[in-house]
C-alpha cells in the first residue's frame, strides 16, 4: 500500500550540520535589527583588529628569528674553530703515528708533546662552544662533543703504540661532520630568514670540506699503503667544496663571492695543490717522505688554516650583520602596522558608529510603517492563496511612505513596486492554476467520454463474437478500460470536479468493494471478509468506490505478489461509539517508516494543493480528498509482520438502514454476513466455490452469469441482464483462468 521504500537516513555529520545550521539561524531570527547592526560593525572591526595584530606579531617574530639567526651565526664561529683545530689534531696524530712508524727497535717512543699540545686546543675550544650556545646547545651538538670526547681512547692508545693511519683518519673525519651537523641548520629551511641560513651552512661546509681536502692531502704522503685511501678522500672533499663554492656564488653577494675565493688563491693553497697533482699522477710518489720532511708541509697547512679560519670568521661576521640588519627591518615594520593599525582602527570604528546612526533612525521609521502594512497585506494573502475560497477580488495592498531620499527610500519604493508586482504575480497564479485545473477536468472528461465509447464498442463487439480466446482478450480490454476510466475520474477529481449518478441507488457495502475490486490489475490476490452487512448511501457511492481502489491499488503494487491482501468489514462500533462501517485494507508488503507514516496520515486530513506540496503517492492524495470532501476517515497504520494497513471509517450518516434501502442482499454471500472471495490464482486451491450470481441494483448496469472461475462478465446498458447468446466462459486450456468482467458502477456479483 505505500508508494516506496523508505529513504535511506543522511549521514550523521550531515544530519547534525544542518541541525546547528538551523539552530544558529534561528538565534539570529530572534535578534532585533540594532543588535545586527552592532554586530555587522564590530565583527569587521574586530576581524581587521585581529588580522593586523596577527601581522604586527608576525614581524616580531620575524624579528626574533633574526636575531637568534644572528647570534647562532656567531655561535657557529666558534664550531668553525673547533673543526680547525680537530683538523690540526688529526694532522699531529698523522705525524705522531709515522714516527711511530719509522722509529727503528731500540730507539725511544717518539715524542706526543705536539699531539698533547693539539689535544688541549681542541678540549679548550669545546668548552667555548658549550660557552658560547650556553643553555641553546642543540641536542645533536652535544652529542658531536661527547664523540670528540669519546675520542680520548684514540688519543691514549696512539700515544703509547703505532695506530694506522687507516684508522686515525674516519675517527677524526666523522667528528667534523657531527659537529656541523649538530648545529641544526636543516631546521630553518623554511624560516623567513632562510637566505642567511643557506648562506651560513654554505661557509661552515665549506670551510669543512676544505680542511678535509688539507688533511686528506696530508695523509695521502705518510705511506704508501694508505696513499690510495688518503687521495680518494682529497678527491672527495675537493668536489664537495667545488660544489659549496659554486652554492656560494649562486646566493652571496659578489663581494662575499671574492672573499671565498681567497682560500684558493693563497700561497700555502699552491703547494698543497701542487702535492694534490702529484698524487693524481702518481698517489704514491710521495710515500718516501719521513716525518721530518712532512713537517714543513705541515707548517704550511696550519698557516693554510689559519688563514682559512680568518676568510670564514670574517663571511661568518658578514651573515651575522645582514641578520642583525633583517632583525632591525622587521621590528621597524612592525612598529610601523601596529601605528597604522591603532590609526585605521580608531578611523573605522567612528566610521561605523556614525554609519550606523545614520541607518537605524530612517529605517525604524520605514519599519514602524512596514509593520502597519504587513498586518493588512497578510490578509490579503490569506484570503487569495486559500484554495477553497470563492472570493475572487484582486490583492489590493497598500502603499509604504517614503521617509527619506536616500537608499532607504529607494527600497521602501522598491517595496512598494514589490508589492505591485507581487500582487500582479499572485493574481496571475490563481487564474493559472484556474487553467490548469480547468485544463485537467476537460483531458479527464475527454477520456472519461472515450471510454465510455470504448466499453460501447467492446459490447458491440462481444454481442457477435463467439470465439471463446477471442472473448478472453476481450474481456481484458474491457478491463483495462474501466481502470482508465479510474484513471479519468481521479484526473477530474484533481481539477475540482465532482461528477454523480443521478440514477444511482443505495448499494450494499460489498458490492461497492467488488466494484472497486473491477478496477485494479491485482484483484486475484484480494480476499474480502465481512462481519456486517451495511448499505451505502448513493450520493457517497462514486467517491467510496474511487477511494477503496485507490487504496487496492497501492496495497496490492507495493506487495509480493505472492502474499494477499484482505479486506475485512467491521462495525463501526468496534472502535467508536459513534457507528458507522469499518473497512481494513491489510497488505504484507514493503511497509513505511515510522516518520513516512505521520506524514501520509497529516496529509490525509490536512487540506493541501497538489501544487504546492507534491506528491508521489498520487493515489493517496486523492484518497485523501475523496475523504473530505465526503465526510469519510482514512488512517494509514503499520501490519504486524510488515506492510501498511488502510483503515477506512464511514459515519453512521453517511448508511442507510436495510429496512429504506431497497437493495436485494447477494445470492453470493455466506451466513452472518459472511462474503465469499474470488478464486485465487492458477495453480492454488480456490478459497471458496463459484459463487451464484448477484442481481444488481443499478439497472443500467446488471450482471451476467458468472463463469466457474472467470471473471464476471459486465452487461452492458439495454440489455436488461439477459445474455443468453453468450454463453458462459470455460477456463481456458492452458490452466489460466480467465479475466473476471467489470461492472460499472457498484456491481460485481462475486468477491475477489
Amino acid at each position: 500500500m505505500n508508494a516506496a521504500a523508505p529513504p535511506p537516513a543522511p549521514e550523521p555529520r550531515g544530519e547534525t550540520t544542518s541541525g546547528v545550521r538551523r539552530r544558529a539561524a534561528t538565534v539570529l531570527d530572534r535578534w532585533p535589527f540594532r543588535r545586527k547592526l552592532n554586530v555587522l560593525v564590530i565583527a569587521p572591526v574586530a576581524v581587521v583588529g585581529v588580522l593586523l595584530g596577527i601581522g604586527v606579531n608576525s614581524q616580531l617574530q620575524q624579528a626574533r628569528e633574526a636575531g637568534r639567526t644572528a647570534e647562532l651565526v656567531r655561535d657557529s664561529g666558534q664550531v668553525t674553530k673547533l673543526i680547525t683545530d680537530v683538523q690540526a689534531e688529526h694532522r699531529q696524530a698523522l705525524l705522531l703515528a709515522l714516527r711511530y712508524e719509522s722509529a727503528r727497535p731500540g730507539d725511544p717512543l717518539p715524542s706526543t708533546a705536539d699531539y698533547r699540545e693539539a689535544q688541549r686546543n681542541t678540549d679548550a675550544q669545546m668548552a667555548a662552544v658549550r660557552s658560547a650556545f650556553g643553555s641553546g646547545l642543540p641536542d645533536r651538538e652535544e652529542q658531536a662533543l661527547e664523540y670528540l670526547r669519546g675520542l680520548g681512547i684514540l688519543r691514549e692508545k696512539l700515544e703509547r703504540t703505532y695506530v694506522p693511519a687507516a684508522n686515525i683518519d674516519p675517527a677524526y673525519a666523522s667528528a667534523v661532520d657531527y659537529l656541523i651537523d649538530g648545529i641544526g641548520l636543516d631546521g630553518f629551511s623554511g624560516a623567513s630568514d632562510a637566505p642567511v641560513i643557506a648562506l651560513l651552512d654554505t661557509v661552515l661546509r665549506a670551510d669543512a670540506s676544505h680542511a678535509a681536502f688539507e688533511s686528506a692531502v696530508f695523509s695521502a704522503q705518510t705511506r704508501d699503503a694508505n696513499a690510495l685511501t688518503g687521495f680518494s678522500r682529497a678527491v672527495e672533499a675537493h668536489r664537495l667544496y667545488d660544489y659549496q663554492s659554486e652554492r656560494f656564488s649562486r646566493i652571496a653577494t659578489p663581494d662575499q663571492v671574492l672573499i671565498m675565493d681567497g682560500i684558493e688563491r693563497s700561497s700555502e693553497q699552491n703547494g698543497i695543490e701542487a702535492q694534490y697533482a702529484e698524487l693524481r699522477i702518481d698517489p704514491s710518489s710521495l710515500q718516501v717522505r719521513t716525518a721530518r720532511e712532512l713537517l714543513k708541509p705541515m707548517a704550511a697547512e696550519s698557516k693554510q688554516a689559519q688563514t682559512r679560519l680568518d676568510i670564514t670568521r670574517s663571511l661568518m661576521e658578514q651573515i651575522a650583520d645582514r641578520a642583525d640588519t633583517l632583525s632591525a627591518d622587521a621590528l621597524r615594520r612592525a612598529l610601523v602596522m601596529l601605528g597604522l593599525a591603532l590609526f585605521g582602527f580608531v578611523a573605522w570604528l567612528a566610521f561605523c558608529v556614525l554609519a550606523r546612526r545614520s541607518v537605524v533612525r530612517p529605517l525604524a521609521a520605514l519599519t514602524g510603517a512596514a509593520q502597519q502594512v504587513v498586518d493588512v497585506t497578510a490578509e490579503e494573502l490569506a484570503r487569495v492563496t486559500d484554495a477553497d475560497s470563492d472570493d475572487s477580488t484582486p490583492l489590493r495592498p497598500r502603499e509604504i511612505p517614503v521617509p527619506v531620499r536616500d537608499e532607504i527610500g529607494e527600497l521602501a519604493e522598491a517595496f512598494n513596486q514589490v508589492q505591485v508586482t507581487a500582487a500582479a504575480l499572485l493574481e496571475r497564479q490563481v487564474q493559472s492554476r484556474r487553467n490548469v485545473a480547468e485544463m485537467f477536468g476537460n483531458v479527464g472528461r475527454r477520456v472519461s467520454n472515450l471510454t465510455t465509447r470504448q466499453l460501447a464498442l467492446i459490447d458491440a463487439v462481444e454481442r457477435e463474437e463467439t470465439d471463446h480466446e477471442l472473448l478472453e482478450q476481450l474481456y481484458r480490454v474491457d478491463h483495462i478500460a474501466v481502470r482508465l476510466q479510474r484513471n479519468a475520474d481521479s484526473l477530474m477529481l484533481l481539477a475540482g470536479i465532482r461528477e454523480t449518478e443521478v440514477d444511482a441507488r443505495p448499494t450494499t457495502l460489498a458490492n461497492v468493494i467488488r466494484a472497486s475490486l473491477g478496477q485494479i490489475e491485482g484483484y486475484r490476490r484480494v480476499s474480502l471478509r465481512s462481519a456486517t452487512e451495511v448499505t451505502v448511501a448513493p450520493d457517497i457511492i462514486g467517491d467510496l468506490t474511487l477511494m477503496l481502489a485507490e487504496l487496492l491499488e497501492n496495497a496490492v503494487s507495493f506487495s509480493p505478489s505472492h502474499t494477499p491482501v484482505e479486506v475485512v468489514v467491521r462495525p463501526g462500533t468496534d472502535v467508536t461509539e459513534d457507528g458507522g462501517a469499518l473497512i481494513e485494507v491489510i497488505d504484507h508488503g514493503l511497509g513505511m517508516s515510522a516518520e513516512r507514516l505521520v506524514e501520509e496520515n497529516a496529509r490525509l486530513i490536512r487540506r493541501e494543493r497538489l501544487d504546492l506540496v507534491p506528491t508521489k503517492v498520487l493515489g493517496l492524495f486523492v484518497v485523501g480528498s475523496l475523504a473530505r470532501r465526503s465526510g469519510i476517515r482514512v488512517s494509514l497504520s503499520r501490519t504486524p509482520g510488515g506492510g501498511v494497513t488502510g483503515t477506512v471509517w464511514i459515519p453512521s450518516a453517511l448508511l442507510v438502514t436495510g429496512s429504506s434501502a431497497g437493495v436485494t442482499p447477494s445470492s453470493g454471500t455466506g451466513s452472518a454476513g459472511t462474503v465469499a472471495a474470488f478464486p485465487t490464482r492458477p495453480g492454488q486451491e480456490a478459497l471458496a466455490s463459484a459463487a451464484a450470481p448477484v442481481t444488481a441494483t443499478l439497472e443500467r448496469r446488471p450482471v451476467a452469469p458468472v463463469p466457474e472461475g472467470g471473471l464476471p462478465r459486465r452487461v452492458p446498458p439495454g440489455t436488461d441482464g439477459k445474455r443468453g447468446d453468450i454463453p458462459a466462459l470455460p477456463p481456458s486450456h492452458d490452466g489460466a483462468r480467465p479475466l473476471r468482467r467489470r461492472v460499472r458502477g457498484a456491481t460485481l456479483a462475486t468477491t475477489v
